[in-house]
C-alpha cells in the first residue's frame, strides 16, 4: 500500500514541478530579456544568434527558477490533496505527515544534489557563452534605418538627411550626405535627387548609388595659395559612394571570460581564493614594511630595527629640529622643505597605490567567495522552500493556481530581498561573505521548521475563527468591565433558574 501511495504522491508532485518550473523559467527569461532588449533592437541579429542568447540565458536562470518551482509545486500538490480531502484520508488511516512527505524529501534531496552539480559544471560554461554573446551584441553596429526629415548620425563620420522615401522602388528621395570623416574643415557635401542604399556581400561597406546630383568638396588640405579658394564642385547623373560600415555579427573570443569568477567551478574558486589570500597577506606585509621605513626616527619600533639591521637612534633627545633648521640659510631651508615635501608625496603616493591594490584584491576575493557559496545556497534553497511549501499547502488546503501562486510569489519576493541584501553587504565587505550569502537560509529555515511542526500537529494556523477567538480573549483581558458583565449575567441567570424551580 505504501509503495502505491508513494508513487501516487511522487507522480502528482513531479508533474506539477515540471509545469511550474517551465512557467517560472519563462517568466524569469522575459524579465532578463527586458534588461537587454535595448541593446538588441535594431542590430539585425539572426535567428541563430537569438536562439543561442535565449538558450544560454535559460541555463543561467535555472538555479533561480528551480527553488521557486519547488515552492509552488509543493504548495499546489499538498493544497490539492487537502482540497480533495485526500490528505485527511491519509491521516485518518494513521499515516503521519512526515511519512506522507518522505518520498518527496528523498526526491527533493536528489534534485538539490543535481542542482549543485548543474550550478558547478553547467552554469560556468553557460555564463562564459552568454556574456561573450552579450558583449558581441553590444559591439555590433545597428542596422541602417534612415528616418525622414531628420539628420541620421548612425554611420560613423557621416551625417545623412533624407526628405522622403519611395518604398515601392526602394529609393531615398532628396538626399544629402555630409562626409565628416576628414574633419569639419575638410567636409564633403553630396546632394542628389534620389539614391539607393545597399550592403556589400561581406557586409563590410555601404554602397550609396546616387542619381542626378552634385558634390561639393573642401580642398583646404591641398597645398594652395591662400588667395585661392580650395573648393571643388562635381555634377553627376549617377555616382556610387562606398562607405566603410561593419554590419556583420562577429562573436568575440571566449578567452576574455574564462578567467572571470562566474566561469569557475568550486575547485577553481577554492584555489583562486587561496591565491588571493596569499597575495593580500604579501601586499599587507609590504605595506607595513614601507610604512615603517617612512618613520625611521621613532623609538621602540622593533620592526624597523629588524628590517634595517641598525639600531634606532632617538634623534629628538639629542638634537632640536627647530634649532638645526634655524642654522640653515634661506636657500638651504627652501631645499630642505622641497625635499621633505617630495619624499612625503612619493611615500604617500606609493602607500596609496598599495592600499588600492589591496582593496582591489580583497574585492576580487569577495566575488570569488560569493560564487563559491552560491553553488551551495541555491541548492539548499530548494530544500527550504519544499519544507515551507508542503506544510503550508497542507494547512491552507487550496489547490490550483490561485492562492498558491500568490503565496509563492510573496514568499519568493521576501527571499529575493533578503538574499540580495546579504549579497550586497558581502560584496561591499560590510559583512563576512558566509554571513551575507547564508542570510536568507538562516531567516527562512526556522520559518519552514515552524510550518512543518504546525502542519504535523494539525494546527489551525490560517483559520480566521481561531484568530477571532484569540482577539476576543485579549479584549476581555484588556477590558475587565466586559468580564464583570458576563459574570453578572451568568449569576443572575442561575438565580432566576432557582426561583423558577
Amino acid at each position: 500500500m505504501f509503495k502505491k501511495l508513494d508513487r501516487y504522491i511522487l507522480r502528482n508532485f513531479i508533474t506539477v514541478l515540471f509545469a511550474t518550473f517551465f512557467i517560472c523559467l519563462f517568466i524569469l527569461l522575459m524579465q532578463f530579456l527586458w534588461k537587454y532588449v535595448d541593446e538588441m533592437i535594431g542590430k539585425g541579429l539572426s535567428l541563430t544568434v537569438l536562439a543561442e542568447f535565449f538558450f544560454y540565458s535559460a541555463l543561467t536562470l535555472v538555479p533561480m527558477a528551480l527553488p521557486l518551482a519547488v515552492l509552488l509545486a509543493a504548495l499546489m500538490t499538498f493544497g490539492n490533496f487537502g482540497e480533495r480531502l485526500e490528505l485527511l484520508a491519509m491521516k485518518a488511516a494513521g499515516i503521519s505527515l512526515f511519512r506522507i512527505i518522505r518520498p518527496l524529501v528523498i526526491a527533493i534531496s536528489f534534485i538539490s544534489i543535481g542542482a549543485f552539480f548543474f550550478a558547478n559544471n553547467v552554469i560556468p560554461h553557460s555564463q562564459v557563452k552568454l556574456w561573450t554573446l552579450i558583449y558581441s551584441i553590444r559591439d555590433k553596429s545597428s542596422e541602417i534605418e534612415i528616418p525622414e526629415n531628420v539628420f541620421y548620425h548612425g554611420i560613423s563620420g557621416y551625417s545623412v538627411y533624407v526628405k522622403g522615401k519611395d518604398h515601392k522602388h526602394n529609393l531615398l528621395k532628396d538626399i544629402m550626405i555630409y562626409d565628416l570623416s576628414k574633419g569639419f574643415e575638410n567636409i564633403t557635401v553630396t546632394v542628389a535627387d534620389s539614391a539607393r542604399l545597399q550592403f556589400t556581400d561581406d557586409k563590410q561597406f555601404i554602397v550609396f548609388t546616387l542619381y542626378n546630383g552634385e558634390s561639393f568638396e573642401n580642398l583646404k588640405d591641398q597645398k594652395t595659395a591662400r588667395s585661392n579658394v580650395p573648393y571643388r564642385r562635381e555634377s553627376f547623373q549617377m555616382k556610387q559612394t562606398l562607405i566603410e560600415f561593419d554590419g556583420s555579427f562577429t562573436k568575440m573570443d571566449e578567452s576574455m571570460m574564462t578567467n572571470k569568477y562566474v566561469s569557475k567551478n568550486v575547485l577553481q574558486l577554492g584555489r583562486d581564493i587561496d591565491t588571493f589570500n596569499v597575495k593580500i597577506d604579501s601586499l599587507a606585509r609590504d605595506f607595513k614594511q614601507q610604512a615603517t621605513r617612512s618613520m625611521p626616527y621613532y623609538q621602540n619600533n622593533t620592526d624597523n630595527t629588524r628590517l634595517t639591521n641598525k639600531p634606532v637612534v632617538d634623534v629628538s633627545t639629542q638634537l632640536s629640529i627647530d634649532s638645526l633648521y634655524n642654522t640653515l640659510s634661506n636657500d638651504d631651508k627652501r631645499e630642505a622643505i622641497r625635499r621633505a615635501l617630495q619624499e612625503t608625496s612619493a611615500t604617500s603616493s606609493s602607500l596609496s597605490f598599495k592600499k588600492y591594490e589591496i582593496e582591489d584584491n580583497q574585492y576580487l576575493l569577495r566575488r570569488h567567495a560569493i560564487e563559491w557559496h552560491r553553488k551551495f545556497t541555491l541548492s539548499f534553497a530548494c530544500l527550504i522552500f519544499f519544507f515551507i511549501g508542503a506544510p503550508l499547502g497542507a494547512i491552507i488546503r487550496k489547490g490550483g493556481l490561485g492562492m498558491p501562486v500568490v503565496i509563492s510569489v510573496f514568499l519568493f519576493i521576501i527571499y529575493y530581498i533578503i538574499d540580495n541584501t546579504g549579497y550586497k553587504f558581502a560584496r561591499e565587505g560590510m559583512w563576512q561573505v558566509w554571513e551575507g550569502m547564508w542570510l536568507s537560509a538562516a531567516v527562512l529555515l526556522p520559518f519552514g521548521i515552524f510550518l512543518t511542526y504546525k502542519a504535523a500537529k494539525d494546527a489551525a494556523l490560517l483559520n480566521a475563527d481561531a484568530y477571532v477567538l484569540v482577539i476576543k480573549k485579549i479584549s476581555i483581558l484588556i477590558n475587565p468591565s466586559s468580564l464583570y458583565i458576563k459574570v453578572y449575567k451568568k449569576t443572575m441567570r442561575k438565580l432566576t433558574d432557582k426561583l423558577n424551580i
